[in-house]
């Protein structure tokens, strides 16, 4: 019988998903997958763009994990795609290629001053807060009023880390140099600002619930911004999820501190709808002094248009969190518009031509884009597993797909990759770290002491 040698770059969950989905799919041949990983540790964003005290949403690893732990797929991990494998070993040695390394970068915020100092990325700061080896171990926690733009998830995540109280973080996994940055923050007000009404925000219940649950901490809203239109009424009468969306905002609207009346914490958290981003302003010595923003108002058909009247908050720093975009991969065709790799239904395509491109797949965010949920990644990889499992004519033709050669390949390279047992040392060991403290785990950040532990050096 024939066997399909399947290389998959990103063990996240896109990665794993179309691993599991390819090896219980209807199939006349045999599989071997291999996952690479650039970083020491499989997961992707749900270990590394997921904040610390939302252990609910990481449960979704406990499903991952019984994949991988099967033993029918193998992981190399702590190998960079384009540097210790290259788009020609993979079709020396495989028949295929799914691409499934998400995005991770900033989407683009053009304003001016948006590249002041103390003006951010949402990604990096998650990544950071998060213990990715790859972000600088410290961060400039020294702004006293903060404005996050953004009216999605990862616009909560960040405004309730900003938020919360270092000390309130202590029972989940995070890093002990995450908590002494946050705990010397001396943060008083984080500013949230969206383009349009409380009626089409980008959060889910959950999250904004959280927000009006932290310890000292007054929740600001601003009566002006509830002159709901027709439309609003409408996505409130229809949508069960902007129903209590708006539920949780009018209950905040009865509460001391609404308006700035009455508060009596020692932070305050104020959320400014109707705001579109005009610039950011910045002091003489360049670091980041103000945010400005354009009133908005409904235009009738579902958007927004500007009312020509400007405001300006005094902020010391500014947070994007207005999406993720995808990164280029080398010898990989490549979206700049878009941030995905061109494909059509995961097939991937020239990005000149529009043809196929024979042996090559991609699934997920660097697939379709930074939208949708983890249930989303699913039904995704069944779409490019089926053109995948249909495609076997224009399958790559390797001179040797032995699965012996990828780590001689590798060791001859001086490649210190780490495997599936390394992964369970490392996993073990965090979670050890945290057992005299009563926590889940504590996250091991340096990369060299993570692949150190997972190698067993």
């Amino acid at each position: 019988m024939t066997t399909l040698r399947l290389a998959i770059v990103g063990a996240g969950p896109a990665g794993i998903y179309a691993a599991d989905i390819l090896l219980k799919a209807e199939r006349s041949f045999d599989v071997s997958i291999d996952l690479f990983e650039h970083l020491p540790a499989p997961y992707g964003l749900v270990r590394y763009g997921v904040a610390p005290d939302h252990p609910r949403i990481k449960g979704v690893i406990t499903a991952l994990r019984e994949v991988l732990d099967r033993g029918d797929i193998r992981i190399f991990g702590n190998v960079e795609f384009g540097r210790d494998i290259t788009l020609d070993d993979l079709k020396r040695h495989y028949n295929a290629v799914i691409f499934a390394t998400g995005a991770v970068r900033d989407a683009t915020l053009d304003i001016p001053g948006i590249d002041a100092e103390g003006s951010y990325g949402a990604a990096d700061f998650v990544s950071w807060f998060d213990g990715h080896p790859d972000v600088p171990r410290t961060w400039p926690l020294t702004a006293q009023s903060v404005a996050v733009v953004g009216n999605g998830n990862v616009a909560l995540d960040v405004t309730r880390i900003l938020a919360k109280h270092a000390d309130d973080l202590l029972p989940t996994e995070i890093p002990a140099n995450v908590y002494e940055g946050l705990k010397a923050s001396p943060v008083t007000d984080v500013h949230v600002f969206g383009r349009r009404g409380p009626a089409q925000v980008k959060f889910t219940p959950l999250e904004l619930r959280e927000l009006g649950e932290l310890r000292d901490v007054d929740m600001v809203v601003y009566d002006e911004d509830f002159d709901y239109d027709e439309a609003s009424r409408t996505a409130i009468e229809s949508n069960k999820q902007v129903k209590v969306i708006d539920r949780v905002l009018q209950e905040w609207r009865t509460r001391p501190g609404v308006n700035n009346a009455g508060g009596t914490a020692s932070r305050r958290l104020h959320l400014h709808f109707w705001a579109r981003p005009v610039e950011v302003k910045v002091d003489d010595e360049g670091h980041v002094s103000g945010f400005v923003y354009e009133r908005t108002r409904p235009d009738g058909v579902g958007g927004v248009t500007g009312t020509g009247e400007l405001r300006e908050v005094p902020v010391q720093a500014v947070y994007r969190a207005v999406g993720y975009f995808g990164s280029p991969l080398p010898e990989v065709p490549f979206d700049e518009r878009h941030g995905v790799i061109p494909n059509h239904e995961g097939q991937v395509l020239h990005a000149d031509s529009n043809e196929l491109v024979p042996g090559m797949y991609a699934t997920g965010w660097i697939k379709r884009g930074p939208v949708g949920l983890i249930g989303h990644t699913k039904s995704d990889a069944m779409e490019t597993v089926r053109h995948l499992i249909n495609g076997q004519g224009s399958w790559w033709q390797p001179e040797d797909p032995s699965e012996d050669a990828i780590p001689a390949l590798l060791a001859e390279r001086g490649v210190q990759w780490t495997d599936l047992d390394g992964w369970h040392r490392l996993d073990q060991h965090e979670i050890g770290l945290g057992e005299p403290e009563g926590r889940a785990r504590i996250k091991v950040v340096p990369r060299d002491e993570m692949v150190s532990i997972s190698r067993g050096e």
